[in-house]
């Protein structure tokens, strides 16, 4: 990619592509930030943009050779070779890079800039540098590690079935038969395979809360949680506006959540609700099967998204054409899903483990959110413009989810009308399910950094007993704590992504506020998610939240709203009333 810009405020010039850094060590990096640190800037700011626009070429080129061996990587975990290359970037070269991206902070901060678009970059710059512990890089490089073995670790898990290897994901399907044994095996080999590496996994956990207890002590934090929220830079919250949110959830949605329980039991005539009834479909012999093919899977998204605006159909397509996805699950794929940035080449991409249960529908139109809010900040001048808080990322993702829902029926979509009614049925009852799930995670984590006996393994399974009492209602988990135990040892985030998740409350109660406007006026609730894309990370968060017609939610009443007008939709589906989630919205809406 040829550079255009302002002139280079440095002698050596920075490479166009990766291919320079591919094979680098820190050793072969550390010069050009060097020059960064070491170029001339003027006191007035008159050469600002330039350095800023070589710092952003800089990032980019080395932070597409990192996603290329994270890519190779995840998708699969028993490639030695591209093992030992994505260690090298995560735990001996973007270690060192956050610590030169310290070095040059402090270089902006002294000049400093007028620039209203810059003044959240300041912000978060100056938080990085007063968190900055130089002890503390190695301790980073450690906890990648230890992250990469917990990849390779879950990414080979597999369980027998009929003769066959599967892997976890792939026993959704089994999940939603109409036979319940079938489905109480699933549910027991999903749990079982956690738990026979209940042990390793507890090491990892042991290794991974020490190091990041030594982070926050190093930092002058108290505890974990107090440092997570500085780094994650959450100006506009806190831990005890995240405790609201708990208990938000407790009081509006838990039973909320009983009241769907309690459905699903008369409906599917059983005693009680065990774990494995929770994902087969109501009133359905067969499970839903929304695609059989990865490229059908991928053609009616380009159809979807199409419908929902042209010009995100549009980049969909460009990157189905340009191989920018990687969706089918198969042995040695690192679990779960995720949308990541290539910024040289101005492209996302999507990894994920598809099998063909609607849930994979949901989870590309989650992931292609991310790639649509990618491509809307390619036009900000700087790459730290583009830095774009988790809150906002997942208001974007999962307001994508629901805008494409109206859209998912044929021809255009996977489902007939009845089908599609199963679909959203399910959906919305994900969103309060996730709500509580959410929460559960959350404060899982508060309570593990926050609390003594966060470092004992037994104590921590104890405690997720506890929480998921809580905020889990309407299933009898008699005879099954183990199987309980085991689900946050499926829960990557807790492991990899420590903090990573009350922001999917946010935003999903975010997305419900795009939805509702939505229904409203179509035209005008994806016009403002598009405005609200391209601010990228240029304003503070509830701005941003504002910029799409929404606001932050934490308290009880609020939150009553929007449980009740998930409810009213659900209502609607089961009555099998004409509705403009069935497809009758305005194409191009």
């Amino acid at each position: 990619m040829a550079h255009t810009g302002p002139q280079s405020t440095i002698s050596r010039p920075i490479p166009d592509t990766p291919d320079a850094f591919r094979e680098a060590t820190w050793d072969d990096v550390r010069p050009w930030y060097d020059q960064l640190a070491e170029a001339p800037l003027a006191s007035d700011g008159s050469d600002l943009e330039a350095w800023l626009a070589d710092w952003s070429r800089l990032d980019a080129v080395l932070a597409e050779g990192g996603t290329e061996a994270m890519v190779a990587y995840t998708g699969n975990t028993a490639d030695d070779a591209a093992e030992a290359r994505y260690l090298r970037f995560s735990t001996e070269i973007f270690p060192r890079v956050d610590e030169q991206q310290v070095r040059l902070a402090r270089r902006l901060l002294a000049v400093g800039t007028p620039r209203q678009d810059l003044q959240t970059t300041l912000r978060r710059l100056r938080t990085d540098v007063a968190i900055f512990r130089e002890a503390n890089v190695a301790r980073m490089a450690q906890v990648e590690e230890l992250v990469a073995a917990h990849q390779k670790l879950t990414g080979g898990l597999s369980v027998d079935w009929d003769g066959a290897a599967l892997t976890i994901p792939q026993l959704q399907p089994h999940l939603k038969s109409p036979d319940r044994l079938v489905r109480e095996r699933a549910f027991r080999a999903g749990a079982g395979a956690y738990l026979a590496h209940r042990e390793a996994l507890a090491d990892q956990f042991d290794r991974l809360f020490a190091l990041r207890q030594a982070i926050a002590r190093e930092a002058g934090f108290a505890d974990y949680q107090q440092y997570a929220f500085a780094a994650k830079h959450r100006f506009d919250y806190t831990p005890s506006d995240t405790a609201r949110f708990h208990d938000a959830v407790g009081e509006t949605v838990t039973p909320a959540l009983a009241r769907l329980m309690q459905h699903r039991q008369a409906a599917l005539g059983v005693p009680v609700l065990r774990p494995w009834d929770l994902a087969v479909d109501l009133g359905r012999r067969e499970p839903l099967r929304p695609f059989a093919t990865v490229d059908a899977f991928v053609s009616h998204a380009s159809d979807v998204f199409d419908r929902v605006d042209p010009e995100l159909g549009s980049q969909f397509r460009l990157m189905a054409r340009e191989g920018l996805l990687d969706l089918e699950s198969r042995p040695g794929k690192a679990p779960g899903g995720y949308c990541t940035d290539l910024p040289v080449r101005r492209r996302p991409f999507i990894f994920m483990n598809a099998v063909g249960v609607p849930d994979d529908v949901q989870t590309l139109l989650h992931e292609a959110g991310h790639c649509f809010h990618e491509f809307a900040t390619y036009a900000l001048p700087f790459g730290c413009q583009r830095h774009v808080g988790h809150e906002a990322a997942e208001l974007a993702s999962m307001s994508m989810e629901l805008l494409a829902m109206p859209h998912l029926v044929r021809p255009v979509g996977y489902y007939t009308p009845e089908e599609a009614r199963v679909a959203w049925l399910e959906h919305l009852e994900d969103v309060l399910s996730s709500l509580g799930h959410i929460a559960s995670v959350d404060a899982f984590q508060a309570w593990l950094y926050t609390d003594p006996a966060g470092g004992d393994r037994d104590a921590r399974d104890r405690a997720w007993l506890a929480v998921r009492e809580r905020f889990e209602v309407g299933v009898d988990w008699s005879g099954l704590d183990a199987e309980r135990v085991s689900r946050w040892y499926r829960q990557l985030h807790i492991f990899e992504l420590p903090f990573y998740y009350i922001e999917y409350g946010l935003a999903q109660l975010g997305a419900l506020q795009v939805l509702r406007r939505a229904l409203r006026d179509p035209r005008q609730a994806v016009a403002d998610y598009k405005r609200f894309l391209a601010l990228g990370g240029t304003r503070p968060l509830p701005e941003l939240y504002a910029a799409a017609g929404v606001r932050l939610v934490f308290d009880a009443p609020t939150m009553a709203e929007l449980v009740a007008f998930t409810e009213e939709l659900i209502a609607a589906l089961r009555s099998g009333g004409e509705t403009p989630l069935l497809g009758h919205a305005p194409p191009g809406a």
